[in-house]
């Protein structure tokens, strides 16, 4: 009896050590939930014809769908979709890596911005160590999740340092275009959630999630592009399509 209470106490001292902000409720209004025939992505509206995700999500017959809080409720009200016309992997992009995981998805039409869906401020300068982070993306019901998401959520982390991220994922290369938000050495307890998660650092998009060994919303530490390394491409890729 004495080791069970001791097992609980620890692991509650654990679990409040690692209690993020958790947001619930209505998504950001940037947020975009790219829906597709495989596996549904975040996406982040960075103009009224844009969206930015990760360039290994995998988008058969895309739909990209734009103020929406609950993706399997399909009542839902001040939705809009639309489709795309273009999707634009970084050109330096492989599936074997998790370097330059970046798209663009020029949309078919512009977005009508309003109280529900807005854009999102790209960075003019690089975010800092430490700085605090909203980390937004949608999970599932563990207890059905072969249905849509139902649960968006948001978790306040912070940008780690480099030596810190290192002791996360030994294995991977942490390159200088790279940032790794979370909590060291984070808990990964089960869930699962939406990929290619946005990170806004106050109100700039600083990073887009490309891999996790763990889960977002628990704050476990994942590794994202770093935004403002890529910002010329971005430029250019809107300028010249």
């Amino acid at each position: 009896m004495k080791f069970i209470l001791f097992w609980a106490l620890l692991n509650l001292s654990v679990a409040l050590a690692y209690d993020p902000d958790y947001q619930h409720g209505t998504a950001p209004p940037y947020l975009v939930y790219l829906k597709s025939d495989y596996l549904p992505c975040v996406g982040a509206l960075v103009h009224p014809l844009w969206v930015i995700t990760a360039a290994h999500c995998n988008l058969p017959k895309l739909r990209v769908i734009l103020g929406i809080t609950n993706p399997s409720n399909p009542d839902e009200k001040d939705v809009q979709v639309v489709g795309y016309e273009r999707m634009i992997h970084h050109p330096r992009f492989s599936v074997t890596a998790i370097e330059n995981d970046l798209m663009l998805i020029k949309l078919r039409e512009n977005i009508e911005l309003n109280d529900y869906v807005k854009v999102v401020s790209l960075p003019e300068e690089p975010v800092r160590e430490e700085a605090m982070c909203m980390v937004s993306t949608w999970a599932y019901n563990l207890c059905d999740d072969s249905k849509e998401p139902d649960s968006p959520q948001s978790v306040n982390i912070s940008v780690i340092y480099r030596d810190e991220c290192l002791d996360a994922y030994k294995t991977q290369r942490i390159q200088e275009n790279m940032l790794c938000l979370g909590i060291v050495p984070g808990r990964r307890l089960p869930c699962k959630e939406v990929t290619a998660a946005p990170a806004v650092c106050n109100g700039v998009l600083q990073g887009i999630l490309t891999f996790l060994d763990g889960c977002v919303l628990r704050a476990d530490v994942g590794i994202y592009t770093n935004i403002f390394k890529y910002m010329s491409w971005i430029r250019n890729t809107i300028r010249d399509n």
